[in-house]
């Protein structure tokens, strides 16, 4: 058997395995319990399974305005980069709906495991270690609990980040331009996974690896010296080839975050020194992994694990999550055997590549402990980014990775005799049996002093979460401390007593196979907690809408609805009926300002054409005397608890005023649309004088504003047109957005932000034809590059296969 079969071997059987262990949600026609699943990934992705095999791969390379959620949503085109990725297409096509969720996380999963795999080769282990670095990727809780939380594009992330380690490595090591533009390559189609963030701490991770092997060059023999130079070009090279690969997802975002409450301009107040804008220090530092929650890296349910957002608890978790987090749908266990193959490495083989793994593994734990080191606050101050994320501890997936290779290492040294002879080697072991001493220890400390414990911590153990509350967490939390305390305790004397088959040279070659298997129930127990399924969700029948939905969909698309009474938006849009508001953490800052004072009883759902409000029946008859005459009920659901209220007040979508006022301060504009007596037909706020004379607003009343037509409203196209009596300003019932363009009869014309959240154009008396385009430069630009950058890697890879090609011939 050839070099190349024997790992191809080891690779399937590890598709194997993986499909084993996760077999409970591929194996079904249930789908994972998942909010973020249920609600969003899944239908999106069905989509491609009921497409047909030809329309999977149309091309349209654009940049889109959602006009049914958000009362207008883009991301400038930052998600078509998508389209690129071809493999998911095909997944989600051939493999049912709604298997086909559970194989797409699972094969990504695979993914990372082959690249970790090859990480691992890349540094000298053996095929055996290889597999076992790829497998502890693959399985650790950290990753593998995402499943629960319906992080479906985060994992597809994540898989990427071992192939740009090993493609970086490759060419430090060949000193070879294709490996550099590679690795570029592969920070691109991660970037192209849409989870922007994950793809940002593998950057972050990749440029310091970078930094630090050219350190280790610039200070080794004179070669070095010698290949300096080339090895700075090279990189700058990647990070060129990277930024124009990736510039038609990068370019719109950047340009669309601008605006954001994550953006530049955001106005989040920073310390002294800091960063303009981003987010406040509260959020950005949300979710940073507690210090304390590091002895959960050997007792995995030291502080409770919870699946509550996707519903309650099952049976096998007896404490929720009550940690220092806001909660959390995951778990920060890696593993019990890596942490002890750790150790081998750093006494047998300290050279680079355990130093660089270790780093990944102590920067990484310390990035996701957040607010509590200073480190974190040192970067989240003066590194360009870090303060536009929240969730520090997202970056344990590196972690992951380092321990994985260090452990794979482990493995390897297990099987040297040499390393066995070694007194440091009877010390290693002499440590293993030290760790379930250390436990048992624990655990009689624990159940002899209980009494004692639970008294002193009762005020810890009795904190209410955002689900539990009541005396009887102090006893539910301190049982499970000593249970989880008992499991770990006991599976670590069953790996210390593998450890000591060492000494029997007959027993050493099945250790590493014994200590796999032991990984593989160890992280079996945490992960089967968090793969729960439930019964898919089923799409309405076309032409069998429920009542609700059909009396909406009757209702022109000019107008939206505006549920109040808890009911996913989504479904709506999902309809093809626009809606107000869809939950969205980030969000365009003035539309997010608009959201923080929304009320219904002045004109701010007018101006958003929010014609019905969908409410509680209970609700509305409370609260019928303060709503008044302007919200009136026109349908009832089925049963009575559910009433529809039409807004008698609604705007059109576009109408004239004949006045303005010009009102700089964002607060002030915000509490006039809140005022009942601003009537928004008449006068108009604006931030900037207009550009000829208006009506003085004392005579708007009085005036004629002239009509509008609506000739056509798509997403990125809506034409009008206008018929003005006197100068008028032409308001929008749409959002205010720097993406788009304007013009009146044919000329380009200025849009102006209208009542802080609208768009308008001036007009000078007459009949006009005004036409509003979606069409932002930064896509434009951005895709060309990418494009580019497609067709110079492709004349890259031509060339390398010609060089191989010829070196073959030459044999």
């Amino acid at each position: 058997m050839t070099k190349r079969n024997k790992s191809t071997f080891l690779l399937l059987g590890l598709l194997a395995l993986l499909a084993l262990y996760y077999s409970r949600i591929l194996f079904t026609d249930k789908i994972i319990r998942a909010p973020d699943i249920i609600n969003e990934a899944y239908w999106w992705m069905k989509g491609y399974n009921d497409k047909a095999l030809s329309d999977l791969y149309s091309s349209n390379l654009k940049a889109s305005w959602d006009y049914l959620i958000n009362s207008g949503y883009t991301n400038e085109g930052g998600m078509s980069s998508m389209q690129f990725l071809l493999h998911l297409p095909l997944i989600l096509h051939v493999i049912p709906a709604p298997a086909s969720v559970a194989w797409f996380i699972v094969l990504h999963l695979f993914f990372g495991a082959v690249g970790t795999f090859y990480c691992c080769r890349v540094v000298g282990t053996s095929r055996l270690a290889a597999f076992s670095g790829g497998l502890i990727f693959a399985l650790a809780p950290e990753i593998a609990t995402l499943i629960n939380a319906g992080h479906v594009m985060k994992i597809a992330t994540i898989a990427y980040a071992p192939w740009a380690f090993y493609f970086l490595e490759r060419g430090f090591q060949s000193r070879r331009i294709i490996f550099f533009l590679t690795t570029a390559f592969v920070l691109a189609f991660q970037f192209f996974n849409t989870h922007w963030q994950i793809a940002f701490y593998t950057c972050l991770c990749v440029g310091a690896y970078g930094l630090f092997r050219l350190i280790g060059v610039a200070i080794a023999a004179k070669k070095g010296k010698r290949e300096l130079p080339k090895l700075l070009a090279l990189n700058m090279a990647l990070l060129l080839f990277f930024l124009t690969t990736v510039s038609i997802s990068l370019l719109p975002l950047a340009n669309w975050s601008k605006d954001t409450n994550r953006g530049i301009e955001s106005g989040a107040s920073q310390p002294a020194g800091g960063i303009k804008g981003g987010l406040d220090v509260e959020e950005a530092m949300s979710w940073s992994l507690p210090p304390e929650e590091l002895g959960a890296l050997v007792i995995p349910g030291l502080f409770g694990l919870s699946r509550q957002e996707a519903g309650p608890n099952p049976d096998n978790i007896p404490s929720y999550y009550w940690g220092r987090m806001h909660f959390t749908q995951t778990a920060s266990y890696m593993g019990l055997l890596p942490w002890l193959l750790l150790p081998l490495p750093l006494l047998f083989r300290r050279d680079r590549y355990t130093w660089l793994s270790l780093g990944g593994i102590v920067g990484g734990i310390l990035f996701s402990m957040g607010k509590y080191t200073p480190f974190y606050w040192l970067l989240y101050k003066f590194f360009p980014g870090i303060n536009h994320f929240r969730v520090p501890k997202m970056m344990m997936f590196i972690p992951v990775l380092g321990l994985a290779i260090l452990a794979a290492r482990g493995i390897d040294l297990l099987s040297d005799e040499d390393v066995r002879r070694a007194k440091a080697f009877s010390r290693y072991l002499i440590g293993v049996c030290a760790l379930p001493v250390l436990l048992l220890v624990l655990l009689g400390i624990e159940a002899g002093g209980a009494s004692y414990w639970v008294n002193t911590f009762a005020e810890l153990l009795a904190q209410p979460t955002r689900y539990e509350q009541g005396a009887y967490l102090v006893g539910q939390r301190w049982g499970n401390i000593v249970s989880e305390t008992a499991i770990a305790a006991v599976l670590s004397v069953i790996i210390a007593v593998v450890f000591l088959l060492l000494k029997k040279p007959r027993l050493v070659q099945i250790v590493p196979y014994l200590l796999l298997l032991l990984f593989v129930a160890d992280t079996w127990r945490i992960n089967d907690k968090f793969l729960f399924l439930t019964t898919a969700p089923v799409k309405v029948k076309e032409g069998e809408p429920p009542p609700l939905i059909k009396f909406l969909t009757t209702v022109s698309n000019a107008y939206r609805v505006l549920p109040m009474d808890g009911s996913d938006p989504m479904q709506y849009a999902s309809q093809h009926i626009p809606v107000m508001y869809a939950s969205n953490p980030v969000q365009q800052v003035r539309w997010q300002q608009f959201l923080d004072v929304f009320s219904v009883a002045g004109a701010m759902p007018d101006i958003v054409n929010v014609k019905y409000l969908i409410m509680p029946n209970a609700d509305y008859q409370t609260q019928k005397s303060a709503l008044g005459e302007k919200f009136a009920p026109v349908f009832t659901q089925p049963g009575g608890a559910t009433v529809v209220l039409e807004n008698r007040n609604v705007l059109p979508k576009a109408w004239l005023v004949p006045s303005v006022a010009v009102v700089n301060d964002p607060a002030q504009r915000l509490a006039i649309l809140q005022n009942p007596a601003f009537n928004p037909r008449t006068v108009a706020m604006v931030e900037n004088a207009p550009p000829f004379a208006m009506a003085d607003p004392d005579r708007a009343q009085v005036l004629s504003t002239g009509s509008v037509t609506v000739t056509q409203y798509e997403g990125e196209r809506i034409t009008l047109t206008a018929f003005a009596p006197v100068n008028a300003l032409l308001t929008l019932g749409e959002k205010y957005y720097k993406g788009w363009e304007a013009t009146v009869d044919g000329k380009a014309a200025k849009i102006v932000p209208v009542n802080h959240i609208l768009r308008g154009v001036y007009l000078t008396p007459g009949t006009h034809k005004v036409e509003f385009r979606f069409d932002p430069l930064p896509f434009k630009i951005g895709k060309y590059l990418t494009l580019a950058s497609f067709a110079l890697f492709a004349g890259m890879l031509v060339r390398e296969w010609r060089v191989r090609r010829g070196h073959v011939d030459e044999g």
